[in-house]
């Protein structure tokens, strides 16, 4: 009977696990990731305010993997062999008929000093050492940016800087002390957030002018201080700083045999298969889709990108023709801790519903009703 491996405990990778059973898929599949958890990431900026903790955030998949029938196995992608369908980890290596990559890319790490800053998306204890400096300030500067991978400009994920920058403003506004900081969005582009649509961008600037916060737009990052950010438009005083860099592909990948984009994806076709390859495919933030250039790094697409990926591997160990697509689709509520604003986008339209108290709580309930699907 053939075999399927699943690369990540992600969201693409567990959703690829559904779709299969789902379809009726009854090979032996093993997933490999090194921990056998799904880490909620979208929630973390629900820390600072102390509505999140760490066991909230991190859910155990053991019953999930029973009910699938899937194999897990320990260990971190170190390699692979497209040619001999054969993955390398650190703990064994895994032959395979089918494969799907769902573990994710990674942050690039190049700036100078960018161990003075904190990463959005660097998990639970890098959110409550951020929140924790935050809590003993008693006044000071913060500063929030983003940047994107200069081989690749669409490989970006901004929403959740802009989440914490709001959420943020507003905690410190419920604690009686926003009068005591100064907050401070930079990016090096002019128009930050653009695959959201030109009116979302529009939109989170005037909120951020309502609210008081400075913005240093159009200026390339150099790097970071104790107590500085640095670019080509000049430097910024900042006591703590929260920064998202640019994305590119898995750390294994250049060494794995697979096509890879200029930015350091691995390249796939509309069907998620991998470039000139049979029965591999990739979904989530770790590829480089034939897609519109505002496709965005987030859970909701590397769903739908699974579920294609699923589909269309399952076509091919049948022996059939690939034929299923995934949609061009973003959802994104941008939290603010008491309110949100939702932006939606696909191929057609680009909509927008102001921020309201209603979509908060929208965003919470979506938290809820997501998780018990893995509890």
């Amino acid at each position: 009977m053939s075999s399927i491996v699943i690369l990540g405990s992600s969201f693409a990778a567990l959703r690829a696990v559904k779709t299969l059973r789902q379809a009726g898929c009854t090979s032996p599949i093993t997933l490999i990731a090194p921990r056998p958890t799904l880490f909620f990431y979208p929630s973390l900026i629900w820390v600072p305010s102390g509505l999140r903790n760490e066991q909230d955030l991190t859910i155990p998949l053991d019953k999930f993997f029973a009910r699938y029938q899937v194999t897990y196995q320990t260990g971190t992608v170190t390699g692979l062999d497209p040619v001999a369908h054969i993955v390398q980890t650190d703990k064994n290596t895994f032959a395979f008929d089918g494969l799907i990559i769902g573990s994710g890319g990674q942050f690039i790490k190049k700036l100078q000093g960018l161990e003075h800053s904190y990463l959005p998306c660097g998990g639970f204890q890098e959110i409550k050492a951020y929140t924790d400096k935050l809590n003993a300030l008693e006044k000071g500067t913060l500063t929030f940016g983003f940047s994107a991978n200069p081989k690749e400009p669409s490989a970006v994920r901004g929403g959740p800087v802009f989440e914490f920058l709001l959420g943020i403003d507003t905690l410190l506004r419920q604690q009686g002390r926003r009068d005591k900081f100064k907050l401070i969005f930079f990016n090096p582009s002019t128009t930050p957030g653009q695959r959201l649509g030109g009116k979302a961008v529009t939109a989170l600037l005037a909120e951020m002018a309502k609210r008081g916060i400075e913005t240093h737009l159009g200026h390339k990052m150099q790097g970071f201080t104790a107590n500085k950010v640095l670019t080509e438009g000049g430097e910024i005083a900042s006591d703590l700083t929260l920064f998202m860099p640019g994305m590119t592909g898995p750390a294994w990948a250049e060494a794995s045999g697979l096509p890879l984009s200029e930015g350091g994806f691995i390249k796939a076709n509309e069907k998620c298969q991998v470039s000139g390859f049979e029965k591999i495919y990739i979904a989530g933030d770790g590829g480089s889709y034939v897609a519109p250039d505002w496709l965005p790094k987030q859970a909701h697409m590397a769903e739908l990108q699974a579920t294609t990926a699923a589909k269309n591997l399952l076509l091919e160990m049948a022996g059939k023709t690939p034929t299923h697509t995934f949609k061009h689709e973003l959802v994104c509520i941008v939290d603010s801790l008491n309110q949100g604003m939702l932006v939606f986008r696909n191929d057609k339209q680009v909509r927008l519903l102001s921020p309201n108290r209603l979509l908060h709580w929208a965003k919470r309930i979506f938290e809820y009703w997501y998780l018990r699907q893995y509890r």
